[in-house]
């Protein structure tokens, strides 16, 4: 089978003799091509034009963004994709089950592509960009903005606790929250003004440190999107809808702070105020817009799952 292994050889949990065991590992069966990632949305390119040349899997070795960009790469093809952690959260490998550790989950891929275990799922969409997990509008999205303005090393060895510190700096001193920044419709006819807002294409949302947060748990690869809008929470009011993400999502769904939609098909999502607003796709920074659609794309991605 042919196999081309992207690496993201600064990805916090790639390591040169992971590397080596990995990429042994992959060669022994398969006919192997490897291919280093340099900068953003180069995955993308190079999962795309593997897929141009019959490439049978993409396997993704580094973070969830890299994962992410490969993904839009082979959306609406027949190359499957195959993720290995690479990152310091890799919120997609863990949603499908896979092993935290490289080489173990390595282990588990090279099992489901002996039993050929592929099956299709969906992906969000946001103006034309795919995502696998989530695209985060508004707060989330500073934060992101904010951790990769000027963290990067940081993030490699620290990256829960810098987040955590830094959506507490970017809440309280640098998000404007005082007032709605944009206003969410979906196709039904339905939609709320908010702050910020998660668009849910699996679950969890993410994760802190090993515990999961939930705010969609509906949310599902082979099901619409699931859009979760907060109004205008205050900080107590936000550290509570924080915990019950941690450990009761009901609660979060059931708070008057929370706007939530579940089975969206298409949505839009425009500036309350005329000011563009930031967004963010799989834990990458996209910039700022004053109008986004979204829409979710049926079985447009084939993905190698852990086998049963």
């Amino acid at each position: 089978m042919r196999l081309l292994l992207l690496v993201n050889a600064t990805a916090s949990s790639v390591t040169p003799r992971r590397r080596v065991v990995i990429e042994a590992a992959l060669r022994a069966d398969h006919e192997l091509e490897v291919a280093e990632t340099v900068r953003r949305g180069h995955a993308a390119r190079l999962a795309r034009a593997a897929a141009r040349s019959g490439t049978e899997v993409v396997a993704v070795l580094g973070g969830d963004g890299t994962v992410s960009e490969a993904a839009d790469g082979l959306a609406g093809t027949p190359t499957a994709l195959a993720a290995l952690p690479g990152g310091s959260t890799n919120v997609f490998t863990r949603t499908i089950g896979l092993p935290d550790d490289p080489v173990d989950a390595t282990a588990a891929l090279l099992e489901a592509l002996r039993r050929w275990s592929v099956r299709p799922m969906g992906l969000g969409r946001v103006d034309g960009r795919h995502f696998l997990f989530h695209c985060g509008i508004g707060f989330d999205a500073a934060v992101v903005a904010r951790v990769e303005a000027g963290a990067s090393a940081l993030k490699q060895v620290a990256a829960h606790p810098l987040f955590a510190w830094t959506a507490a700096d970017v809440w309280l001193r640098r998000y404007e929250r005082g007032r709605p920044r944009f206003r969410v419709e979906t196709s039904d006819g339905t939609g709320a003004d908010g702050v910020f807002a998660i668009v849910s294409n699996t679950s969890p949302y993410t994760y802190l440190g090993r515990r999961p947060i939930t705010v969609a748990p509906e949310a599902g690869p082979d099901r619409p999107l699931s859009i979760t809008v907060f109004r205008r929470p205050g900080t107590l009011t936000l550290l509570g809808l924080a915990a019950a993400a941690l450990w009761r999502p009901s609660l979060l769904r059931r708070s008057r702070h929370v706007s939530h939609h579940a089975g969206v098909t298409k949505a839009e999502v425009t500036s309350a105020d005329g000011d563009p607003f930031p967004y963010q796709v799989d834990g990458d920074y996209l910039g700022e817009r004053e109008r986004l659609e979204l829409s979710y794309a049926p079985d447009a991605l084939r993905v190698v799952m852990p086998a049963p």
